[in-house]
């Protein structure tokens, strides 16, 4: 891993931390916690995935968007799906057409 990207990872996680530290809501219920008695820890995990694009899933156009239906609704929700959605979906053997 290239030490531009490190950067930037460490500012991301900065950038989470200090938005969770600022947050009135979580501020507000770690406050009810603490004034029922209770300490709090909060430990949160976050998985964040890293692909390098390549030039050849630069130039392939996302695919149209895709209408599902939403249960007891009949509106319709729409949906992208691009070049890297339609790779991992070809590697389980999913075809969307």
């Amino acid at each position: 891993m290239d030490d531009r990207l490190k950067h930037l990872m460490k500012q991301l996680g900065d950038a989470i931390n200090e938005s969770l530290s600022e947050s009135e809501p979580i501020g507000d219920a770690i406050a009810k916690i603490k004034a029922h008695g209770y300490d709090v820890f909060l430990v949160l995990e976050a998985t964040i995935g890293f692909s390098k694009r390549d030039a050849e899933n630069e130039d392939e156009p996302a695919a149209e968007p895709v209408t599902a239906p939403r249960r007891g609704n009949e509106s319709d929700t729409q949906f992208k799906i691009n070049a890297q959605d339609l790779k991992f979906l070809k590697s389980l053997r999913i075809r969307v057409e």
